[in-house]
């Protein structure tokens, strides 16, 4: 082996190894973003859950059904995965919801994505 300017000519498998921690750093960077976009997902899943359970909560209130947050959580159940109300509240003519949606997060376990809504009658 014959130095040039303190670095080896020879690099005996330095390279591989490099190669390697670089393919491992792409795919552990690879897995967080599918980690992070699933959180995504999940997130917007409550939102269009909450969104909707509320619109059918309010439409029962202002039909007088005696009890619009069964509405709400029928409608919640329904959404593909399933999300589960968390809190339903009447606020004057308005019905607030607020939803969760389980999401699997692999090594980091299961997490639940939150999101509310409010809605009610317009004027």
């Amino acid at each position: 082996m014959r130095a040039v300017g303190g670095v080896a000519s020879d690099d005996q498998g330095n390279a591989t190894v490099l190669g390697a921690f670089a393919i491992a750093a792409l795919a552990a960077v690879l897995i967080m973003v599918i980690y992070v976009g699933a959180a995504v997902l999940a997130r917007h899943r409550a939102q269009a859950a909450a969104d909707l359970s509320a619109l059918a909560a309010a439409a029962d209130h202002v039909a007088g059904e005696s009890d619009p947050c069964a509405a709400a959580r029928t409608l919640a159940a329904t959404q593909r995965p399933s999300a589960e109300v968390v809190s339903c509240r009447i606020d004057g003519e308005d019905v607030l919801v607020s939803v969760r949606v389980p999401v699997d997060l692999g090594r980091f376990g299961m997490r639940s994505a939150g999101a509310s809504a409010r809605a009610g009658p317009v004027g």
